[in-house]
């Protein structure tokens, strides 16, 4: 569930950059929540 969140957001903030529409930092807002919860799984050791 927060893999899949996690490459949502990526690609949200993929598509923000390629686009060059950004909504002041919120595009960086999207990546560091995006990182957080990649950073989350990893360290909760779960494997799908």
């Amino acid at each position: 569930m927060l893999e899949t969140i996690a490459v949502i957001l990526i690609i949200l903030w993929l598509l923000g950059m390629v686009s060059g529409y950004t909504l002041g930092n919120f595009i960086y807002v999207l990546l560091v929540i995006a990182i957080v919860l990649f950073l989350v799984r990893l360290i909760s050791g779960r494997r799908v």
